[in-house]
């Protein structure tokens, strides 16, 4: 049975104070105990969150990392860095790191390699934007960003990555995915690994949906067969809304 997993990332959001209230909110919150509950503070508050949290059944985990274990690369972060804080798990591929700091999918094969060559989890990231939904293109877009980045793995690497489906169309810009269509495109997203890996390993890789994911539509979304759970932007920012949603199940 495939991982149902709620990630809340926090984006650029919360310095250290804002930081430790909204984790003591999230402590008194009601955890379900057969979700995987995640959340990605910003890289200056991770060991203060690992450390609040090291007790509790929440996952502290990173927004993004460096394909370099160390060098001249100032600014950035690497995996060996996040691995000695404890942080076992890294979002890479974000639209938003797409679209803002051009990571390309050549750029995240090599990331996607640095993380598992440190023991770290991917949760990798990919998606459409409007005009490829209007003109048809959204599933040969989302097909070649995960083979651009993944299909060089091995087929046991995938015990370690959970795909994350964002339809950046529809998230900021009064565009609504419906329930049918996120369902549309996780079943082919689980197509495309069948048909390179296997139906039993595209049966066992958790998908999450990263669109715009709220209280109001979670339960709905969740439902859909090939759903697994969502990587939650601004909702994950209110410790009740998050766990809303991480109780849609």
């Amino acid at each position: 049975m495939r991982t149902k997993i709620v990630a809340g990332n926090w984006k650029m959001n919360n310095d250290l104070a804002q930081t430790e209230t909204l984790i003591t909110e999230l402590k008194r919150q009601n955890n379900p105990s057969d979700v995987e509950v995640m959340i990605a503070p910003s890289f200056t508050n991770l060991w203060q969150a690992f450390n609040s949290l090291k007790d509790d059944s929440i996952e502290v985990i990173a927004q993004n990392m460096h394909f370099a274990d160390s060098g001249a690369y100032t600014g950035e972060v690497s995996g060996e860095m996040l691995k000695s804080l404890g942080i076992k798990t890294v979002i890479l591929g974000h639209s938003e790191r797409r679209a803002y700091f051009n990571e390309t999918d050549e750029l995240l094969a090599k990331k996607v390699d640095a993380a598992l060559k440190n023991d770290i989890r991917v949760i990798f990231c990919f998606g459409e934007e409007l005009k490829d939904r209007k003109s048809e293109k959204h599933e040969d877009v989302v097909g070649n960003q995960i083979k651009n980045a993944l299909f060089h793995l091995e087929a046991e690497a995938f015990k370690n990555i959970v795909l994350a489906y964002e339809p950046v169309w529809a998230i900021g810009t009064g565009e609504t995915a419906s329930p049918e269509q996120a369902q549309d495109m996780h079943s082919f997203i689980r197509k495309t690994l069948a048909d390179k890996y296997g139906k039993d390993l595209a049966e066992s890789v958790s998908i999450l949906y990263g669109g715009s994911c709220k209280p109001s539509n979670a339960k709905e979304i969740f439902s859909k067969p090939d759903v697994d759970g969502g990587l939650i932007g601004g909702a994950a920012l209110k410790a009740e809304d998050f766990f809303a949603i991480a109780n849609s199940f």
